[in-house]
Order: structure tokens, then sequence, then C-alpha cells
């Protein structure tokens, strides 16, 4: 039940309760950590304390007394002068265990171990042997090293007790200190995560508002970027995707409008003849076929031009590949020669080799022929040609025509546009020829000339060897 609860929040509110989680892992094995080996320093530290006094009684034992000079006497009385030399370290005590009577003690009194009857019987166990035993007393946890001490047939212990549990009082404290830290830590890490990832995730939020525009229909929509990071990426690659996609959207409603239009008028055409038709008139039936078949001709024409404008706007609608110019010209002049009764003329050509669609600049070049060979008469001339000027590689068409209107010459090139003295066609070749120069990255023009026309290819040279 929790992954799907932890579903429904929001990337911003997963990100920080990860990063908190993480934090508070991280902050907890660091504290155990931290406790485990501070603990077994305070265990060594015991230990090291407990060796050193007992040693220090040892080393006590081999000296003389201070009042007789000698070696002492009595057992008791080493344990006394031993407790009229030393202190004892913080949480410890030193016991003397007489050979007889009360035992005596050095440092603070601990109501819980002198009064149970554990601990003298702990060190009554040890006191022929010696050793260190830890001993539980009312919940308290203590170290006690016995010593024993024989001098002559007296025998008499030294003891050693440390609390165990006052040493660890202080790493407590530490680790409380340490742990209410820690889990402001958690809560500031966590604030700053959030505010982070929500900083972050802005670029995100926006794209998400942009989409949801998008689906309501605004496809003017853009996301604004200021980073240059792998969100700003993403956001300039969103854009992008919008471009392609309005233009996409602007490309497909163009071509219903214009299919639209200009279908219109066959389908009226069909419509009216095949409503007056005489079914018992032959010659009536052979001409109304005749002029039904040529219209459906124009018709599959003019979508197959349509279809070839909008796939002007796709990645593989050209298919550039190392292309001998010289020869691409050549077969241009040779195939435009079928097209009409003209004197054709290679104007030029460039002998070098280009990164081209030969296949779409062919077509390029005969829709410019045919679009000469309908402006000019029979014996005119036409000339094609191919160089490399200025930094770009040209190729052109020109003709004895009446040339173009110079009004007329920023129109030419958009769609269903016919010159005043074009009756034919659909005024859509030159917007092809404009959308395969467009897909090389060039441009067509017309040239400024005292008669005729010359359309002109300019395409970049960046592969032209």
């Amino acid at each position: 039940m929790a992954v799907p609860s932890l579903s429904r929040l929001s990337v911003r509110h997963r990100l920080t309760i990860t990063i908190a989680l993480l934090t508070t892992l991280a902050l907890v094995a660091v504290g155990l950590t931290l406790y485990v080996l501070e603990a077994r320093r305070i265990d060594r530290a015991i230990e090291t304390s407990l060796s050193q006094e007992t040693g220090e009684f040892r080393a006590l034992q081999k000296e003389p007394d201070p009042r007789t000079q000698r070696r002492f006497a009595s057992a008791d009385r080493l344990l006394e002068v031993f407790l009229q030399r030393n202190l004892p370290d913080d949480n410890e005590e030193l016991f003397a265990f007489p050979t007889s009577g009360t035992p005596t003690y050095q440092g603070e009194y601990d109501p819980v171990l002198q009064r149970s009857q554990a601990f003298p019987a702990l060190v009554e166990r040890l006191k022929a042997t010696g050793g260190t035993r830890s001993l539980e007393v009312g919940g308290r946890t203590y170290r006690v090293a016995v010593q024993p001490v024989k001098v002559g047939a007296q025998s008499a212990a030294f003891v050693v007790v440390h609390d165990v549990g006052s040493s660890r009082d202080d790493l407590h404290e530490l680790m409380v200190t340490y742990a209410l830290l820690a889990a402001l830590s958690v809560i500031l890490i966590a604030g700053l995560a959030s505010w982070s990832a929500g900083r972050l995730l802005r670029p995100v939020r926006r794209l998400r508002d942009t989409a949801r525009g998008i689906s309501d229909g605004d496809l003017g929509r853009r996301l604004e970027v200021t980073g240059h990071d792998d969100l700003s990426d993403l956001q300039r690659t969103f854009n992008d995707m919008l471009d392609r996609l309005e233009s996409a959207f602007a490309t497909q409603r163009q071509l219903l409008d214009d299919a639209g239009h200009e279908l219109r008028t066959p389908l009226t055409v069909l419509r009216g003849h095949l409503e007056v038709l005489d079914t018992a008139d032959p010659h009536d039936v052979a001409t109304t076929r005749a002029l039904l078949l040529d219209e459906i001709d124009r018709m599959a024409r003019l979508v197959n031009d349509l279809l070839m404008l909008a796939k002007a706007r796709r990645p593989d609608f050209v298919d550039p590949h190392p292309t001998d110019v010289e020869a691409l010209t050549h077969g241009a002049i040779d195939r435009a020669r079928a097209l009409a009764d003209r004197r054709w003329l290679l104007d030029g050509v460039a002998r070098h080799s280009a990164l081209l669609d030969g296949q779409r600049i062919t077509q390029a070049l005969l829709q410019l022929s045919d679009n000469a060979a309908r402006h000019t008469a029979p014996g005119d001339e036409i000339g094609i040609g191919s160089r490399l000027h200025e930094g770009c590689l040209e190729l052109w068409v020109r003709d004895e025509g009446p040339g173009v209107d110079p009004a007329m010459r920023a129109k030419v090139f958009e769609r269903f546009t016919r010159g005043d003295h074009d009756d034919e066609g659909f005024g859509l070749g030159l917007s092809i020829v404009s959308a395969i120069a467009e897909a090389h990255g060039g441009e067509v023009v017309i040239d400024e000339t005292p008669s005729g026309a010359t359309f002109r290819l300019r395409l970049p040279t960046g592969e032209v060897a």
C-alpha cells in the first residue's frame, strides 16, 4: 500500500523524501560508528587505568616501608600506605580488604556498590588468584580488579573498582546531543532539498504547462530558456519540436486548404458534365469521357504536386550524397530537350563534386526548363548551366521569354501563383523548386536581366571538392 501512495507524490516530494531518508541513514551510520568506537576507547581506558593501579601497587610492594625503611611488616600496612599515596581517577574507587576487619576505600562513596553483597563475595573469590571481572549491581556495571596481598602468613587484597556506567554517561550525553543535531540537520537538508528540487524542476513544470497549453490548441507557446544545463537543453529541444509541430500543422492546414480550393473547380466540371451527359448519344459520351479523363489527370497531377510540397518539410525529403555536378548538368539538359522544340544550350559546367540529392536537383532544373518552355516560342533559346561562384554552387535555367514582372518576383514562388501569361498548370512548379533549394540549405533567385528570365539555384558548397 505504501508504494502506490508514494507514486502519487510529486517528483519534488519524492526527491525530498529520498534525500531525507539517505541523509538520515548516513547520520545514523555515523552515529553508530562513533558510539562503538568511543565505547571501545572508554573500555580500553578503563582497562588501562585498572592495570596502572595494580601495577603501581605491585611496585610499592618492592619498596621499603617509609616508617621503618624496611620491608612492609604486614599486608595491612602496605594497603594503608598505598591508599595514602594514591588518589583514584574519575569514576574509580580504591579498596583495601585487610586481613581482618572492615574494608577501607579511597574515592567517592558509592552506596550501590558498597551496600551490595555481590561485591565482597566477588573479592573473596578472587582474593587468592587475583584477576579482573565485570560486576552487575543494581542495574549498573562495574569493572573490578583484585590484586592479592601476602606478607608472611597474612593475606589481604587490593581492589580497584571502576564504574563503567558513569564513564559512559558523557558518551550518552554526547550521543543525545548528536541525535538532536542530526535531526535538525535532516530537517534543514530536507528543506534545502525541497527548495533546490523546486528550482531544478521549474523548467519541467513550465514544460508541462506548455504541453498542456498545446493540448488545448495553442501551438504558438514556447518555453523561455535561460540556463545552459541539461534541463535547458531539454527545453531547447522541446521548443525545436514545437517549431516542427507547428510547421507540420501549418503545412497540413495549407495542404488541405490548397487541395480543397484547387480540387473544387475540376470536381464541379466533372459533376456538371455528368449531369448533362446524354448517354444515348455516343458522340456526347465519347466527348465527355475524354474531358473527364483530362480533368482526372489534372487532379492527379495537382495531388502529386501538393504531396511533394507536403513532404518538403520532412528530413528525408532529400538524400544528399557526393554528386558529379558536371554529369548532373549534362543529364538535365539532355532530359530538357524532350520537353519542347527549343534551342537548348549548355552555358557551362562546374567540374566539381558536391553533396547533393541529384534526383531532386534534376527535378528542379527540369521544372524550371518546363516553365521556360511554356513562356517561349519554338526556336527560342533556353540555356542551362552550372558554376562555382562566390562560395556557392549555382545552377540556372535562362530563356528569351517575356520575363517576370518585377511586381511578381516576391510572390512567384508562392503556391498557386501564376504569371500574367501563364494559363497552364496550378502555380505549384516554382514552389516545388523553392522547396528543393531550401531543403539543400540554399535558395532560388531571379536574376535582374534586360530581357527574358533567369532562374538560379544557389546552394552551399560545404562539401564541394
